[in-house]
Parts: C-alpha cells; structure tokens; sequence
C-alpha cells in the first residue's frame, strides 16, 4: 500500500490540447479515489501519467517519497484495469494469472499460492481451466482484476472497468470492486463518467472539466455543496435545475425575482457581504429535481410538460427551462412520486422551498445557500 502525491502537473500534447492543467492531489494510503467528468476531461489521462504509459508536461508524481516522473511503467509497481479486459485469448484463465508472475520470475510455489489466494477472493477457483471466451463479461472482468491484484501492486488503477458491461452485472462487479478494495487495503485510483459509480464507490471523489479540478469531496459533499453550477448539474440523475434570477431587496431584505414570482430570503439566509456585489443583477439560482413538487393550488410555477418518465416507484417529468442561463439545459426536471395521471402536454404547478436553493454568482461559482422556508407569490 502507498500513498500517491500529485504536485502542479500539467499535460499538454503536440497539437496544443492541454489535457491536465496544474493539478495537485493527494491520495492516502489505502484510499480509493474516484476521477469523475465527462468525457475528455483529463480523467483517463491523469491515469496513465500515473502509470508512466504518458510522461506529464511539467509537474511531479510521487509513490510513497519516491519521484516516478522518468520510471518506466514495469518499476512503478502499478497494476492497471481497463474497459475493454485485455486478456489473452489462447490462455486459459490460469494462465492468464499466472503470467505477470513468471515473468517477475517468481519461484512456482509462490505464483500458485498468489493465484489460489487471488483466484478465492474473486470466485474464480472453478473457472481456472476455462478459456477467457467462456466466460460471461462479469466473469472476464473478474479476472481482469485478478490478474492485476496477484501481481500485489502499490497502487490500484482501473479505467471504466464496468463500461462494457450491462446494468445488473455493473451492479455486482461494483460492489465486488468496493469489498476487494476494502478486503486489501491497496490505493486505488478509479476512472468513470458514470456519477453513480463515483458515488458509491469512492471514499473521495475528484470531478474533472477540460484538465481543471472542479472539486474534490465525499459524495456528500458533491451532492450538498457543489461548487459550481458544473459540478451542481453533473451530480444527481438528473442533474440540478440552473436557471436565472435578478436579485432585489425587499421589506424583508433580499429577494429573487424568478419568471415573474418572487422568493424573499428573509433576513440572515445571507450576509449583506455576500449578496451586496450582486444587488440588481442577475444570478443563477440552482435546485434539485427531487426538490420540486406538484401543487392541487395556491402560488407556484406554471409549467407544461414535455416528457414523462415512469420508473415503476417515481415519475420524472421535464418541462422547458425557466429563464435558462446561457449554454445551460434547455429541458428541466422535477422527481416526482408516482402517478398514472401526469401526460404530456399536461400544465401543472410546480413548488418548491426556499431552503432547497442553491445560488450561484453570474461566473457558476457557489455562494452561500438559504436557510429558511418562504412560499413564492406573484408579483406586483
């Protein structure tokens, strides 16, 4: 187990695209970190420099106290599994163990335990004699990772290894990565555009736009405070409403003037220090989809429904953008209980709780959310 240390790397290639823009991370011994974005964001990148398959531009990677930036691949004591399993075909999967070992030069006794020990954790014992084209795609991956893990590396890498896979088996093999990553205690750096997997697997996770850190946090932390509108729509399924607003004071202080209603934000939800820069501007205001809910009557947002998702337990319905901001989503969204009754077409109100809010300046970036509940009323 070891720790990995990035300090101020950098990567930029011969036709000028900068993948990795001055990054510095640390990752602790027997962490798993997940590397979150969409892709070409630098996350697959980041990991190769890693593994010394790319040499970074500028910057320093350490193993433990060690600098690796000029070690070949075969010195750094990394293990690396990819999307696409990378077996070997004619080899059974015994032998698709055994090989790193014998080519460490390992004395056979060893390699057997090694492949017995890793062949148990992973519920391979009755498919070591298999070849890798009977083998089922969970399976295959299972000993993708074996034939990683047996070589005992210092640090875990795994680039989208669930990509090829379909939902249930995703399911299974997520949750054999995050026992076999608690059962062995090896670092472990985990590449996904998949948010969901970044969530339940990763003690941490590291969220990527063009090269550039967005954030780095628990899953938590990700969903409760994001730190841009970025990170706010890219976390969550779906992802959260960003629209615009003009901030204004009224008798109770300040408050946002959204498709011709009005939200107070009664007095301390912010200090006058935070919202003064932005009085009679406008700001982006953010809130979740399981925030929103159907109004019978009263004040509320009128919308008109463009699709309906029925999930069996829940409805997502969208509905076009209010006041969208810039390049953001031209369709919101609202989770919703249950019910048969909602259509396309259908006009509804939709409510929501000033608490729900999360307020963004006029660049994405976060500002202090709003504490208190306050109905929305029409305007004067």
């Amino acid at each position: 187990m070891s720790c990995v240390t990035f300090t101020h790397l950098s990567k930029r290639y011969a036709d000028g695209t900068q993948a990795i823009v001055d990054l510095s991370l640390s990752v602790a011994d027997g962490e798993l970190l997940v590397l979150l974005g969409p892709s070409g964001c630098g996350k697959s990148t980041l990991l190769r420099m890693l593994a010394g398959l790319e040499s970074p531009s500028g910057g320093e990677i350490r193993i433990d106290d060690m600098v690796v930036n000029d070690l070949e691949p075969q010195q750094r004591n990394i293990a690396m599994v990819f999307q696409n399993y990378a077996l070997y075909p004619h080899m059974s999967v015994r032998q698709n163990l055994t090989f790193p070992l014998k080519m460490q030069g390992l004395p056979r006794q060893e390699i057997e335990e090694r492949v017995r020990t890793v062949a148990e954790r992973l519920s391979l014992l009755e498919l070591l004699d298999k070849q890798p084209k009977a083998l089922s795609g969970g399976q295959r991956q299972r000993v993708a990772m074996g034939r990683a893990l047996v070589r005992e590396p210092k640090v875990f890498l795994m680039d989208e290894p669930l990509s090829n896979l379909d939902a249930e088996l995703r399911l299974q093999i997520r949750q054999d990565i995050a026992r076999l990553q608690r059962d062995t205690g090896i670092t472990t750096l985990y590449v996904t555009h998949d948010q969901v997997e970044a969530m339940t697997l990763g003690r941490r996770i590291l969220v990527l736009k063009h090269g550039v850190v967005q954030q780095l946090g628990t899953a938590h932390e990700l969903y409760a405070r994001p730190a841009n509108t970025f990170v706010a729509g890219f976390i969550g399924s779906p992802g959260m409403n960003i629209f615009a607003a003009k901030l204004h004071r009224d008798v109770q202080g300040y408050a946002l003037e959204i498709a011709g209603r009005s939200l107070s934000l009664r007095s301390g939800a912010y200090t006058g220090e935070v919202l003064l820069p932005f009085e009679g501007n406008t700001v982006q205001v953010g809130v979740r989809p399981e925030s929103l809910c159907l109004l019978d009557e009263g004040a509320g947002f009128s919308v008109s429904l463009s699709a309906v998702e029925r999930l069996g337990h829940e409805v997502i319905a969208h509905f076009p953008a209010i006041n969208r901001v810039g390049d953001s989503q031209e369709e919101h969204s609202a989770r919703l209980a249950y019910q048969d009754a909602l259509q396309i077409g259908d006009s509804v109100k939709l409510g929501l709780s000033v608490k729900d809010l999360y307020l963004f300046d006029p660049n994405g970036n976060a500002l202090p959310r709003v504490g208190d509940i306050v109905s929305p009323s029409a305007t004067d």
